[in-house]
């Protein structure tokens, strides 16, 4: 196994996801227009345009293999990369129908998880500056594509909140309503041991009393920097700085402009729904055409809307 493996999503996830992919595309009758190309063999490289931090490269290799086997996808630049305009990504060769096929599909991918990993990148980056406060993710992905997300994130240099409702518990206001902090997280020890227990809190007090409750983490959401501040300083007080304290995570419309002062308050981890959902698409083409001394193909005029 490679030493990126763990960048990946998994396999199963990546054939399931271009296989409905290219159902899109290609249903019912496949590519029309290339099937007026002769039989012809050609190279293409898939180029960035604009600098940023490469994810999919998994899924852009299996959009081309399922429309052909035989098609070769040779990558210089693998998960986590970062990127300059001009880069040559990686190197597609096969029949020229095949490549112009799977084309799309495979830059949509690649596109749409580099926008992903890029835009993480920036958050992981701006965090730094502030402090050692880890980015995590949320489940505010595209639906159906959220193993791909997560796994565009940890190219990003990104970590994964939990993936579903069954990773782990976490008791929100809605959920604190019936309840409360202590009564909840007493009944979540005892339905499921073995569980992290994670508690929002908007407020101080019921940061506080989630300390006193036992939570395994505690997420302060849509707090000042000093009230979160004050949060830490609580946690220390009650619980000491060792390496069994609640872990504490921000979260709520933390922007790049806010995330460095977040950070700088000594919290574990900042999440941000923006990785997923506000990240675009880093722009990449397929240059189709005979590779020069630089390593790119010259582009022949090939439509790839």
């Amino acid at each position: 196994m490679s030493d990126d493996e763990w960048l990946h999503p998994p396999r199963h996830e990546v054939a399931a996801a271009v296989g409905r992919a290219l159902a899109e595309d290609l249903a019912p009758l496949g590519d029309l227009t290339a099937s007026l190309l002769q039989d012809q063999l050609a190279e293409a490289s898939v180029t960035a345009r604009v600098a940023g931090t490469i994810a999919g490269t998994r899924c852009a290799t299996e959009a081309f293999a399922q429309v052909d086997p035989e098609v070769q996808v040779v990558w210089h630049r693998g998960e986590g990369s970062r990127v300059e305009p001009g880069d040559v990504v990686g190197v597609v060769s096969g029949r020229l129908a095949s490549i112009v096929t799977a084309e799309r599909t495979a830059l949509n991918f690649l596109g749409f998880l580099s926008g992903i990993a890029t835009r993480t990148r920036q958050f992981v980056d701006a965090a730094a500056a502030g402090g050692s406060a880890r980015v995590w993710d949320t489940r505010k992905t595209v639906p159906g594509l959220r193993s791909l997300s997560k796994a565009a994130v940890r190219a990003g240099g990104g970590r994964n909140h939990r993936g579903n409702l069954s990773d782990w518990l976490m008791l929100k206001d809605n959920h604190l309503s019936e309840l409360g902090i202590t009564a909840s997280v007493a009944l979540a020890r005892d339905r499921w041991p073995g569980r992290t227990i994670h508690v929002e809190c908007d407020r101080l007090e019921q940061v506080v009393e989630a300390l006193h409750a036992g939570a395994d983490a505690i997420l302060c959401d849509n707090m000042p920097t000093d009230e979160v501040r004050a949060c830490v300083d609580a946690a220390r007080e009650i619980q000491g700085d060792g390496p069994r304290r609640t872990l504490l995570e921000v979260s709520g419309g933390v922007t790049l402009d806010t995330i460095g002062a977040y950070a700088a308050t000594g919290v574990d981890v900042i999440s941000a729904g923006a990785l997923t959902n506000a990240a675009g698409v880093l722009d990449l083409g397929l240059d189709i055409g005979p590779v020069g001394p630089d390593g790119r193909a010259r582009r022949i005029g090939v439509d790839p809307t």
